[in-house]
């Protein structure tokens, strides 16, 4: 096991903050890490010095003779005109059928690979990133936010690549979905402080929760000795028989205070929107197709929406999720077809096009004073800009100074402040850190108004989601299922493609067989067997999952007709029997079919 890269005693100020004090790591060849933090702590700052672009005020970074550090670059490398795939070869040097090949993990292929990179969207361009740094074979990955705009497809194929991918890597990222899928080990920067924790995000949290309230027990019972102290010393220093006994107590007091615990970071904490929860529908649509003049993106769409429920809507970047965001909340008008909103409904909106026409003369405190609703008191207001990183003096700073992520928390802030029944929220999550993304989950989940919001945060819309709906193909339909249905059907699609793009190239000889001369299996066939093996017993727990759920639905569905007098709902019920005998038949054939 050797160390790539070793910090002693580092030390890095900017500005009054100290963002690195007597810092120390050492990351290694074999293992993942994810890198987390608050917001403005420092990780990116680390980074940067991790790769010499800026220097410590005082302390060493030691790199290991061998590192290579494939670095995934936030700007645009590309050449005007120029395609993927010639990017490619013009950055690792390597031929057109290992750029072609290596391009091929990433589903880069006929347009996106030879069609002007420049014109890819986000996501595929950040495809192509990640195709480079893997031709240039390194030994550490340093990633930084990787999963910042990207779809689920393409999280979940960055997800196999860091998998198979046998050296080390550092992340930084706010996802506790995809760290907890792609690092075995947590490193947090807090208070200029690095400490390693040897386990994975949900243990590391866990963990330093239960530390965090060991302290505060601990600050607790050291606070209430001292107040005893100093009782006991102001009642008997004065006198000449005591006077001795109370110095000594003096210097107890002393030594508790030289190891007084240090306080815990500001706790977060969101408060929702105070709504009276109403019941019926919220919204519905019918025979309605969205889009633009020139380009319709989706049609015959026909949904409702209920008072109270949060409804995910998830689908591929460019599928349409932002178009019917946009159209739901009278940004864009459909093309054809009606909707419409329940009486009393009052829509607050999160998303870009709303944080990019902020009035840039006010100030922070003036535009959420104005937008807030008028019994929010300024303590209530105060505390929410804290909890969205505008602190002290920051809240008077004005709009027009602000960067596009503060801008964005700045809208955010003034929703939560607001008092509007429904939110329709454009990733919500981006900008904000692991704690505030937890604390908005517990708001909404505790809002008893109505939510419509695309995530591409697995573990947000596992928490907030009570119903999908996926724009997909030109279409928009409901999901009938929960979230970790619809992730589980993504998954099996991406397991096929790899399967059958992996015998393709097996069959057009470009795929080294795994075998040398011997006949023997190499240790790239052993790699591959070994992932098969992990998707099928990966496939095997979710069936089992799902026999048990369907199970547990029929016992209740034949209670409930045991007891049913209605003849109509008594045949509904037989209908969802049959239908839940149906799927449990075809999950208890493939899990035999897997097993054997």
């Amino acid at each position: 096991m050797a160390v790539l890269i070793q910090v002693r005693d580092a030390h890095k100020r900017f500005g009054d903050q100290v963002l690195l004090e007597a810092a120390e790591v050492s990351l290694v060849d074999d293992k993942k890490v994810g890198f987390v933090g608050r917001n403005g702590a420092g990780k990116s700052t680390l980074l940067r010095v991790l790769l010499g672009e800026e220097e410590l005020e005082q302390g060493e970074v030691i790199h290991h003779p061998s590192l290579r550090i494939g670095y995934l670059r936030q700007h645009a490398p590309f050449q005007p005109g120029e395609s993927a795939l010639d990017f490619l070869m013009r950055d690792s040097g390597a031929e057109e059928w290992q750029c072609g090949e290596v391009a091929g993990r990433f589903e880069l292929k006929g347009a996106y690979l030879e069609g002007p990179v420049k014109e890819l969207s986000g996501g595929w361009q950040t495809r192509v990133k990640l195709a480079a740094l893997l031709l240039h074979d390194p030994n550490l990955l340093m990633l930084d936010e990787p999963t910042n705009f990207l779809d689920l497809r393409t999280q979940i194929l960055l997800e196999h690549f860091l998998r198979d991918f046998n050296k080390a890597a550092l992340i930084v990222s706010h996802d506790r979905e995809f760290l907890k899928a792609t690092c075995t080990e947590t490193l947090e920067l807090s208070r200029g402080k690095l400490t390693m924790f040897s386990g994975k995000i949900d243990s590391f949290l866990e963990h330093r929760e239960e530390r965090r309230e060991h302290d505060r027990r601990v600050n607790a019972t050291v606070q209430a000795k001292q107040k005893q102290l100093q009782r006991f010393i102001d009642k008997n220093r004065a006198n000449a028989s005591t006077a001795s006994q109370a110095r000594s107590k003096a210097k107890q007091l002393e030594r508790l205070q030289t190891v007084e615990l240090e306080t815990d970071e500001p706790v977060v904490r969101i408060r929702a929107p105070r709504v009276q929860p109403r019941n019926g529908t919220a919204f519905r649509c019918e025979a309605m197709a969205i889009g633009y003049p020139d380009h319709t993106v989706a049609s015959d769409i026909g949904f409702e929406i209920e008072h109270g429920q949060r409804v995910a809507i998830v689908g591929d970047n460019g599928q349409g999720k932002t178009t019917l965001l946009r159209t739901l909340v009278h940004s864009l008008d459909p093309i054809e077809g009606k909707m419409k909103w329940g009486h009393g409904v009052n829509i607050g909106t999160y998303a870009q096009h709303v944080y990019t026409s902020l009035d840039e003369r006010q100030s922070i405190l003036e535009h959420l004073e104005y937008n807030s609703d008028p019994e929010v008191t300024r303590q209530d207001l105060l505390a929410m800009a804290g909890t969205l990183l505008f602190r002290d003096e920051a809240i008077n700073k004005k709009v027009k100074v602000l960067s596009g992520g503060e801008r964005a928390r700045v809208c955010m802030a003034a929703l939560l402040l607001g008092s509007d029944n429904v939110l329709v929220l454009d990733e919500p999550g981006n900008h904000l850190d692991v704690e505030t993304v937890e604390a908005l989950c517990d708001a909404l989940q505790q809002y008893e108004g109505t939510v419509i919001f695309t995530s591409h945060d697995r573990h947000f819309v596992r928490r907030v989601a009570t119903r999908v709906i996926e724009v997909r193909d030109g279409r928009v339909k409901v999901y009938f299922g929960d979230y970790d249905e619809y992730l589980q059907s993504v998954e099996g699609e991406i397991d096929a493609e790899e399967r059958e793009r992996n015998v393709a190239n097996t069959k057009d000889g470009k795929q080294n067989t795994g075998k040398g001369k011997s006949g023997k299996k190499t240790a790239t066939d052993y790699r591959r067997s070994q992932q098969e093996n992990r998707k099928v017993e990966k496939e095997i727990k979710n069936l089992e999952k799902k026999i048990a759920r369907l199970d547990d639905e029929k016992r209740k569905l034949n209670e409930q007709l045991l007891t049913e007098t209605d003849p109509d709902q008594a045949v509904k019920l037989h209908e969802q029997i049959t239908d839940i005998d149906q799927q449990l038949t075809e999950a208890e054939e493939r899990w035999l079919e897997l097993s054997s």
